[in-house]
């Protein structure tokens, strides 16, 4: 069974920053993405920014050059570094991981983000 778990949100002022973090367990043996999408209240989920196991990435209009995403595939691990938070980048994060070869897809419970002006 695959579990992903999610950290690293929580309240913070506009322009600060936040790191969120998602754990994967188990080995990754296929190619695959790893992401982060986002949901805010009212609104539908979004696509964040993602990353694939050969090091593609892929991001939202609304946060490149402020978001970066990274992996660590030692601990199978994956990050999103958030600076130049905005009030509308409020919402719960959640960590996604997709396998393409046998269209399967996994995700994790989610961590609010809350940006104030």
């Amino acid at each position: 069974q695959v579990q992903l778990v999610e950290s690293g949100g929580g309240l913070v002022q506009a322009g600060g920053s936040l790191r969120l973090s998602c754990a994967v367990s188990g080995s990754i043996l296929r190619e695959n993405v790893m992401g982060w999408y986002r949901q805010a209240p009212g609104k539908q989920r979004e696509l964040v920014a993602d990353r694939t196991s050969r090091g593609s990435t892929n991001y939202a209009d609304s946060v490149k050059g402020r978001f970066t995403i990274s992996r660590d595939n030692a601990v199978n691990t994956v990050y999103l570094q958030m600076d130049s938070l905005k009030p509308e980048d409020t919402a719960v994060y959640y960590c996604n991981l997709k396998f393409p070869a046998v269209a399967a897809n996994y995700w994790g419970q989610g961590t609010q983000v809350t940006v104030s002006s």
